[in-house]
């Protein structure tokens, strides 16, 4: 079975990604450790509420997260 993801979820996951990334920058977090800690657990505590990053990310799956950091890598790879 093929799976394509429409292009409007990809640019969405991107702009949810870099936007909590630097609302957990601005609070001085580690952003990528925050939010290994969150796609891997599902705890949205390791998401700052800064911004309001922690409503943005739950708005997507984290498998829908996690496959746009994974595409992202391999096309920069």
């Amino acid at each position: 079975m093929k799976f394509n993801v429409p292009k409007d979820d990809e640019n969405k996951a991107k702009d949810i990604l870099e936007y909590v990334y630097h609302a957990l920058e601005e609070k001085g977090y580690n952003p990528i450790n925050q939010m290994i800690g969150y796609i891997l657990s599902g705890d949205p505590t390791y998401i700052t509420s800064h911004n309001n990053a922690r409503s943005k990310i739950r708005k997507m799956e984290r498998d829908d997260l996690l496959e746009e950091l994974l595409r992202s890598y391999l096309k920069n790879k």
